[in-house]
This record gives structure tokens, C-alpha cells and sequence, in this order.
């Protein structure tokens, strides 16, 4: 096959391919003689009908086939000859559409290639690993969280009125029209007041309650309220107030401890200092990372293919848009135009993604299957009840498993590049750390 460049700008190639009427001539001969010892015809023995006969009967069913294996033969020739990488499939059409059988096929064939990247030094690349310790007061702050979370109720002087927060423990009775309605109706139910458990509009009415006293609540049923025979009525709820408790943080203690699974107080003290340690850890990483990622950035210039630059600043831009405008769910919006910073953005985000893969390429980074599966479960617990589903769709998406397998990959390029960098530790408190993680986030924004 004839093949012409016809464009070489920048890393855009376009080139001209003919394929003679003989070169597909030959190619439908080659295919049906592959096939012939396989054919049964009538009049003549298995494997013996003629390639001529074979030509005519069955010649126009293998031209597309010979045509498109020509054209895949010619541009694996190309790519495998010139070295070139395309950024994207190649867009290959067909330009002498009035093309008739006996003629030469002429074809376009154009591509974004990818560009060379230059080998860097990777030894030579500094960087600076925060470290942070839990402390004492870090410690006895997360142990006074925990207390709060596992408080407890006591009763509060007699006559007192409920505040929100506090817990009041009820007898009622709803009432729709007069009649008592079914799972309208309990005993001693500790309610906690602001808790939102209950129907819009019921809490709020129990503030200012005494021990005692005797009241009665409206409410509307909201309109899509689960159980539609209440849905959008109005019901009176006759209560009984029994008991009005102030809430109580739990006391630090070994108790306390046993409630969280440990076995006394220094127990839970060492998982919540290992837990602590491990989410500065996480912290300063993605500090460094994030660092790195800048230094890389600032080690290299090369061409970006532009249609990757393009595609990335729409996908920002869409995603930014959606992030401002929280209302639209669907995707039947108008067509957001990307920025000047969305393209900003976009050029770095396509040439660290370039220099990562090749990076990770001359590295021979791989993910592993089991890296796979668990990153694949770990997303899965987000739906609950639905986590085989979920995973049989990653399993049949190559797109979704793209996704999931991104990061990954990325990952093990930064720890990768981190190995081979000159690092050194600095220990910083725990309000540093989160002011360099603030400026990450603001810096993103």
C-alpha cells in the first residue's frame, strides 16, 4: 500500500494511503484460498471447488473484510516503522466515496501523536516529608469526642423545661380525624429533641416541656411520606411527658474504652494515637505529593496533544460547573465552555499525566490484580446492599476499571519517583500540618 504524509504540524499527522484494486484484488484471493479447503459446493468434493467459482460466488461477501484488513496491516506498518504513538484512535475514512469494484481505494488517515518525553533526573529531585506526632492534648481532644458521641442522659430538677438537645421520654397517641391510626402510639420513648427522628414540626413543640405535663402536637405528614395512607394528612398526637434529661458526656474511663471495642483506657489511647498518626501520615503524604507533582511539572515542557488538552479542560469545566450549580442532577444543560484557567489546568493535568505513564512505563510499574480487587471493594462498601452488583459492573466496564486502575497506577509512580528522590523530614505540629494541607485544598479551588 502507497502511504504519503500529507501533514506534519506540531504532533498532528495526516497521511494518504492507496490500496490498488490489484493489492485488494489479491488480498480477496488470499482470503478465500484460506478458506477453500473448508468449502462444500455442489457438483464438486469438499476442499475442490475452484477459486475462480469461489471468487464469483462469494468475492463481494470478503471485500470489506480484505479492505479493512489491508488498512489495519498498513497503519500497524506505519506506527511500528515511524515509532509514533497516537494519542487517541487515528480517524481513518474513506475519501473516494463513488469508489466502484476495480478501482484503487484511497484513504485519510490522521492522528495525534504522543510526545517524546524527556528522561529525567530523578536522583536529583528534592523534597521535604512532614512529620507530625500525636500528642497528649491531640489524644485526650479525639478521647473527648468520643465521650460526647456516647453520652449519656440524666435526669434534670424537677420543673425544668426541655431545652433542644435534651432527651424527653414520652407516652402519645396519634390521632388522625379523631381516630387512632396505626404505629401512631407508644410508651416511655426517649425522644431526643433536635434529633430529627421524628416528623418535621414534632420535636420543635416538645421544647419548653416539663416532667409531667400533658400536650398536644400538630403535625403534617410530609407528601411523600412512606406509608401513603398518612402521606400529606394531619394528625394530632396527645403526649405525655414522663421524663426531661440534660445530656451528659460519657465519662473517660474504662467503660468508656470497652464501648469502642478496647480493653480499658490506655488501650483505646494507643489506637486513637495509632489512628491520629495514621491520618498525618496520609496528610503529609499527599502534601509531598502534591510537591513532587509541582517539581515534575516544573522539570519539563513538551507539545500536548490538543485534542487532550481540549477534552480534559471540558471535563473540568463540566465538573466545576456541576459542583456550582448542585441543583442540576441530569446532564441536559447547555454546553459549558472551558476557560482560560480550565485550559490552565488541563495542560498540566495532561503533562503530568504523560510524563507519569511514562515513567511508570520505563519503571515497568504495574497494577496487580489483587491491587485491583481491593480498591474496587473498598468503592463497592459505598452501596451498600448492592456490592456484588457493583463489582460484576467494574468487572464488564474496561472504562470503569480505567478509572479505578488510574490512581492506583499514579500512586506507585509518585512512591516510585520518592524512592529515587532526596528526601528529608521535618517535624511539624499538628495545626502546621493541617495550614499545608488548607493550602493544598485552596490552591485546588
Amino acid at each position: 500500500m502507497q502511504v504519503t504524509e500529507t501533514r506534519n504540524e506540531g504532533l498532528k499527522r495526516a497521511y494518504k494511503m492507496i490500496l490498488t484494486a490489484q493489492e485488494l484484488d489479491d488480498k480477496v484471493t488470499e482470503k478465500l484460498a484460506e478458506a477453500q479447503p473448508d468449502v462444500e459446493m455442489k457438483g464438486f468434493r469438499k476442499g475442490k471447488v475452484p477459486l475462480a467459482l469461489l471468487k464469483k460466488q462469494f468475492g463481494q461477501r470478503v471485500l470489506g473484510e480484505a479492505m479493512q484488513e489491508a488498512v489495519d496491516s498498513a497503519m500497524s506498518q506505519h506506527f511500528e516503522e515511524s515509532g509514533d504513538r497516537p494519542a487517541a484512535e487515528p480517524s481513518v475514512k474513506m475519501t473516494n466515496e463513488d469508489w466502484k469494484e476495480g478501482e484503487d481505494v484511497e484513504i485519510e488517515m490522521s492522528y495525534e501523536k504522543l510526545p517524546e518525553i524527556p528522561e529525567l533526573d530523578l536522583k536529583s529531585i528534592k523534597l521535604e516529608k512532614l512529620v507530625a506526632k500525636a500528642d497528649d492534648a491531640a489524644v485526650d481532644e479525639a478521647l473527648n469526642n468520643l465521650a460526647e458521641s456516647a453520652q449519656d442522659f440524666e435526669d434534670r430538677e424537677d420543673g425544668a423545661k426541655a431545652e433542644d438537645g435534651d432527651q424527653v421520654v414520652i407516652d402519645f397517641v396519634g390521632k388522625i380525624d379523631g381516630e387512632p391510626f396505626e404505629g401512631g402510639a407508644a410508651e416511655d420513648y426517649p425522644l431526643t429533641l433536635g434529633g430529627g427522628s421524628f416528623i418535621p414540626g414534632f420535636e420543635e413543640q416538645l421544647v419548653g416541656v416539663k416532667a409531667g405535663e400533658e400536650t398536644t402536637v400538630t403535625v403534617n405528614f410530609p407528601e411523600d411520606y412512606q406509608a401513603e395512607h398518612l402521606a400529606g394528612k394531619e394528625a394530632q398526637f396527645d403526649v405525655t411527658v414522663k421524663a426531661v434529661k440534660a445530656p451528659k458526656a460519657a465519662e473517660i474511663d474504662d467503660s468508656l474504652a470497652e464501648k469502642y471495642g478496647a480493653e480499658d483506657l490506655e488501650a483505646l489511647k494507643t489506637q486513637i494515637r495509632e489512628r491520629l498518626e495514621e491520618e498525618y501520615a496520609g496528610a503529609a503524604r499527599a502534601v509531598m505529593k502534591r510537591r513532587l507533582l509541582d517539581t515534575l511539572d516544573e522539570m519539563v515542557d513538551f507539545d500536548l496533544p490538543p485534542s487532550l488538552v481540549e477534552a480534559e479542560a471540558k471535563q473540568i469545566a463540566h465538573q466545576l460547573w456541576h459542583e456550582e450549580n448542585p441543583e442540576v442532577q441530569g446532564h441536559d444543560h447547555g454546553e459549558i465552555e472551558p476557560t482560560e484557567e480550565h485550559m490552565k489546568l488541563a495542560e498540566r493535568r495532561v503533562r503530568l499525566g504523560l510524563l507519569l505513564a511514562d515513567l511508570g512505563q520505563r519503571a515497568e510499574v504495574e497494577v496487580t490484580d489483587a491491587e485491583m480487587t481491593q480498591a474496587i471493594m473498598n468503592q463497592a462498601r459505598q452501596y451498600p446492599g448492592q456490592e456484588r452488583e457493583f463489582f460484576e459492573f467494574v468487572q464488564n466496564n474496561p472504562q470503569m476499571q480505567q478509572q479505578v486502575r488510574a490512581p492506583i497506577f499514579e500512586d506507585k509512580v509518585v512512591d516510585y519517583v520518592a524512592e529515587l528522590a532526596e528526601v528529608t523530614e521535618k517535624e511539624v505540629s499538628k495545626d502546621e500540618l493541617q495550614k499545608a494541607v488548607e493550602a493544598l485544598e485552596e490552591d485546588e479551588g
